[in-house]
């Protein structure tokens, strides 16, 4: 990845290194786990495993139709995975971006 700026952007590149060095990651990792959070961060766990390629937005809107008619209803990562739908480890991960932008507007 390449990437061009100026010297008034200096400043964000060295807080990025910083949080490279920080969480053992390189510079390209944290920049796309900035992206990432940025743009799927407030989104509903469906909705980013849409984005993510692992569901289709019919099969998530199927599924939320069957989960309406269930009396203990279960959470919707635990049916897409029980549906087969997707992994638990695609769940996790739609998860965890999820949890980071709300971890990260609680520490604001």
């Amino acid at each position: 990845m390449t990437i061009y700026y100026t010297k008034e952007d200096q400043y964000l590149i060295d807080k990025v290194d910083e949080l490279a060095h920080r969480e053992r990651k390189s510079r390209s990792a944290v920049i796309l786990s900035i992206l990432e959070w940025y743009f799927e961060g407030n989104k509903k766990l469906g909705e980013i495993l849409v984005d993510m390629g692992k569901l289709d937005p019919k099969e998530i809107e199927k599924l939320l139709q069957a989960q309406k008619g269930e009396k203990q209803k279960k959470l919707i990562g635990e049916l897409l995975v029980q549906a087969g739908l997707v992994s638990r480890k695609d769940v996790l991960r739609a998860l965890a971006i999820q949890s980071s932008k709300a971890t990260s507007a609680s520490s604001s």
